[in-house]
């Protein structure tokens, strides 16, 4: 009886597996799964150009990295693990602490820089 439920239980099992024959809706979810990463991504290009821009956006850049570094950190703290995407590499504890350490640490030191004249 055993063998007979299992061999009915594997091909169902390996059709769930292959990418062919899943359902439509499940490709496109997984698409929208990195959208919170692609969006920090994105917030730190822009930061990052902003600081290229010159002595003078430093400071700028820094409030925007830093700001996008605590928006991840919401992020991670808000969404489930499946949803945070690349965001989430360890337990949302540790992944929301080094995110707020790095933005916190970022804004001070904007704070703390001086713009040249």
């Amino acid at each position: 009886m055993r063998h007979a439920a299992r061999a009915g239980a594997g091909p169902a099992s390996r059709a769930e597996a292959d990418p062919v024959s899943a359902p439509p809706g499940r490709e496109q979810r997984a698409r929208f799964e990195q959208l919170p990463y692609w969006i920090v991504l994105a917030g730190m290009a822009v930061a990052l150009a902003t600081i290229r821009e010159g002595p003078r956006h430093v400071r700028g850049g820094t409030f925007v990295l830093a700001g996008v570094l605590l928006i991840a950190a919401m992020a991670r703290l808000v969404l489930p693990d499946h949803r945070a995407g690349m965001l989430s590499s360890r337990r949302r504890l540790w992944d929301v602490a080094t995110f707020v350490l790095l933005g916190v640490g970022l804004l001070v030191a904007g704070l703390v820089l001086h713009a040249p004249s």
